[in-house]
């Protein structure tokens, strides 16, 4: 079996565009890419009631299990299948089916916060953080949040201003100094082309990586 030999982190704000940029960039590779989207890494929050659920700071970065998505990522890396959560945003928790990953030659971790963890960042062969104006990021995510998840206008906009604005500016935006490339979405098509082209050349070369799984301690 193949031994995935580079692995890119994706960050951004909200709406960013983290998706699109990790669509671009993979396009031309197809069952090549695994996209890894940390979303599905929400704690299980199956004690709570759904309105507690509905409370809870998903913006910041103790609402994830960060410790399975490493060692989720690790088992991809020596190889091996991984049973990756999946998410359920309209009850605000993990569903209970799970989803069957399988190694492949690139890996892509996205999400707000996908740059945050030290010990996830050392394992990334890229990282890159997408950069968009909060005007546009807002709407984005309105439309989403309302069309796509089924949830009610005033309560995306309270849990923007109260929750993602402020958690954006502490915790996400700083995540820029981890990456080696900071890309303006919908502006740098450059950028894009050149970073498809070293995937496409990752994909298509015989490269492995010089990598161990941690022991744990």
């Amino acid at each position: 079996m193949t031994i995935p030999s580079f692995v890119i982190g994706i960050a951004g704000g909200t709406g960013a565009g983290k998706t699109t940029v990790a669509r671009l960039i993979t396009e031309n590779v197809g069952e090549s890419v695994t996209r890894i989207p940390i979303d599905n890494y929400y704690n299980d929050l199956s004690h709570l009631e759904l309105s507690e659920r509905e409370s809870v700071n998903y913006d910041h970065p103790s609402a994830f299990e960060w410790e399975l998505l490493h060692d989720q990522l690790a088992t991809l890396l020596q190889g091996q299948p991984i049973e990756m959560p999946k998410y359920d945003f309209e009850v605000h928790n993990r569903k209970d089916e799970t989803e069957t990953v399988e190694p492949t030659d690139v890996i892509i971790i996205e999400g707000i916060l996908a740059l945050h963890d030290e010990e996830i960042n050392e394992m990334f062969d890229l990282r890159l953080y997408v950069e968009t104006d909060a005007d546009v990021r807002i709407l984005r995510r309105i439309q989403r949040d309302v069309i796509e998840r089924g949830r009610d206008l005033e309560g995306v906009i309270d849990q923007y201003l109260s929750t993602v604005k402020p958690m954006h500016e502490q915790f996400i935006e700083p995540t820029k100094k981890q990456a080696d490339l900071i890309i303006p979405e919908g502006a740098n098509s450059v950028a894009v082309n050149l970073l498809e082209e070293k995937v496409q050349a990752e994909v298509e070369g015989d490269t492995t990586r010089d990598w161990e799984r941690p022991t744990p301690e």
